[in-house]
């Protein structure tokens, strides 16, 4: 049987016209080769698999190469060029700086550069990973390699160029390898597929450039297993299964459905995804490149951008014409914000979740728009349960936007009489069974009108609306302190510390519907007795209660409560509770 060879070592490039994708620098090379004018230390940086070595390999055979050809190349016919082929020059020394990174390596290497070659000009040392030397290692090879001996050149490789020390920097000449392109990658791996007799799909090949991350040793290794995999007839569903890619039509699906707002749908799709292995924060990571795919698809002048197949790339171009920008911009905001948090998250699955119901919701319309902004909330999934049950509110008369509604109805249907606080006499001689106006601005007392000045506060006169329209309805303490709580929450921007500090105040029913309020500070019960009635209004409307009287008192010296630290407040917790004192002890936990 013949010994089988992985590609990624049977097509090594053998010349500078065979290497892909780095046609600027292996152009110069060549014309550092036919000039003469080489330099005695060269480095080659770049990610992995770009060619770094192999372009150090063939530079070096044709700096020996005895009769190289008019463009640079090595002639592969004089006794060097045979030499190195067969891997047998002495000329050539490679060195794993990985394995060999301490001084006494370093200091073998200086003794080798003293002895001349004996075939060819130059003495050529390649050494890979450079990087890895030690600090001393390098110390040791800055005054050789800054004035080797003049048969000698240095080649050095690394795929991380910030750790190699600035004074070996300055004494080479710096070449910078790029990534490989996804069509380069193609191209390369159709030539190898030609040659072997491999039938393929050109989706199969893109899908292999693409989980190669622009290095073409792995896109080669990636290649020889999707061979073995697939019996040598590369298929795109054959080589998503064998790589364990999740399918792109998932991504062109997803986005399909959030633009017709199907949440639920989207669930279902997230569901089938994860049961066959995938992690969500991969999804989204995934949709996020997809919808930038798409935002790239809508401009022609960005479309080269898009490293995909022709077909592929048509598809991205009939989705990118039902996606508005907006939604593209929303949607990669929202999935970059899930990728930050991902990690973080106690929940990942429901994150990416509510990641997928947001994006699909981007479209649809709030479900109770505020003027002039959107709410900061999920929105309705079910949109004609959402509006069943706003008709069903709107009936019962409990939002605030009705009940103005119908106020103002009920006004402007009312003749206008004078205000009851002037006596009018033609009032009295011409009866009438018209009621007094009612004012908009005094239902639903706030601070809203109160006055810029906190120390000239101004006020509304008392609610002047009917006994017909007075509400009576029944309230508890607990209705009370939440109905105090959001007035606080409500004051303006300019009350803010007395709003502070009266969150920390509990309000009592003494006797329904008589409300006290003790205050342990003398200051600020004068404060809030310059507001007492607007208080008493509020608290009114808020409860449906027209009945409410507010009292203000001072506490009394055994009614004000100490303010307790965490240590005191720990210590209360567990005389009260033994069971909580236990646990602390089990665990041997205390508070720091």
């Amino acid at each position: 049987m013949k010994e089988y060879i992985v590609s990624a070592r049977k097509y090594r490039p053998m010349s500078f016209d065979s290497v892909v994708g780095q046609s600027a620098l292996t152009t110069t090379l060549k014309n550092a080769v036919k000039s003469g004018k080489l330099a005695h230390a060269y480095l080659f940086c770049g990610p992995r698999g770009v060619g770094k070595t192999t372009c150090a390999r063939i530079f070096a055979k044709a700096i020996n190469c005895e009769t190289p050809t008019d463009d640079g190349e090595a002639c592969n016919h004089c006794e060097s060029c045979l030499a190195f082929n067969e891997q047998r020059s002495y000329n050539i020394f490679e060195l794993d700086a990985a394995s060999n990174n301490s001084v006494e390596n370093i200091k073998t290497l200086m003794e080798q550069t003293r002895i001349p070659p004996q075939i060819g000009k130059y003495k050529v040392f390649i050494i890979d990973e450079v990087h890895m030397l030690s600090t001393a290692a390098f110390n040791a090879f800055l005054k050789t390699l800054e004035e080797p001996p003049a048969h000698v050149i240095f080649i050095l490789a690394t795929t991380e160029k910030h750790k190699i020390l600035p004074t070996i920097i300055s004494r080479c000449q710096i070449y910078d390898f790029e990534r490989m392109t996804v069509p380069n990658i193609i191209h390369h791996l159709k030539m190898v597929a030609d040659k072997e007799g491999i039938t393929y799909e050109e989706e199969a090949l893109n899908i292999i450039a693409e989980k190669a991350d622009g290095g073409m040793r792995d896109a080669l290794s990636i290649f020889d297993q999707a061979v073995s995999f697939c019996q040598g007839n590369i298929t795109y569903q054959k080589v998503i299964e064998d790589l364990n890619v999740l399918d792109s039509e998932n991504y062109f699906q997803i986005i399909d459905l959030a633009l017709e707002n199907k949440a639920a749908d989207i669930m279902v799709l997230l569901n089938n995804v994860i049961n066959k292995g995938f992690d969500g924060g991969h999804l989204i990571s995934g949709l996020a490149s997809h919808v930038r795919n798409v935002l790239m698809a809508k401009d022609e002048q960005t479309i080269p951008l898009l490293e995909v197949s022709q077909r592929q790339m048509e598809h991205y171009r009939q989705q990118a014409k039902k996606c508005p920008v907006n939604f593209l911009y929303k949607a990669l905001k929202i999935m970059n914000d899930c990728d930050i948090n991902y990690r973080q998250s106690s929940n990942k699955r429901l994150l990416v979740e509510l990641t997928l119901i947001q994006v699909a919701q981007i479209t649809q319309e709030d479900d109770s728009p505020a003027a002039g902004r959107s709410p900061k909330r999920l929105k309705s999934l079910f949109k004609k349960l959402m509006k069943s049950a706003q008709a069903k509110v709107a009936a019962q008369g409990t939002t605030e936007r009705s009940l103005q509604a119908d106020v103002e109805e009920h006004v402007t249907k009312q003749p206008s009489t004078p205000s009851p606080s002037i006596p009018d006499k033609s009032a009295e001689t011409k009866p009438t069974n018209a009621q007094p106006k009612v004012r908009i601005s005094s239902i639903g007392m706030t601070f809203a009108n109160l006055s810029k000045s906190p120390e000239k506060p101004s006020f509304q006169k008392e609610d002047t609306t009917s006994k017909e329209n007075a509400e009576h309805q029944d309230f508890n303490n607990d209705m009370l302190l939440l109905q105090w709580t959001a007035m606080c929450n409500r004051m303006p921007q300019q009350m803010a510390g007395m709003a502070a500090r009266m969150k920390n105040m509990t309000p009592t029913i003494t006797t329904f519907p008589q409300i006290e309020v003790v205050i342990d500070n003398e200051i600020l019960l004068k404060q809030m007795t310059t507001i007492q009635r607007r208080i008493r209004n509020t608290m009114a409307q808020s409860l449906h209660n027209s009945d409410i009287t507010l009292t203000l008192r001072l506490a009394k010296p055994n009614e004000v409560k100490k303010i307790l630290n965490n240590r005191e407040m720990l210590e209360q917790m567990r005389t009260k509770n033994p069971a909580l004192d236990k646990l602390l002890n089990e665990l041997e936990m205390e508070l720091v």
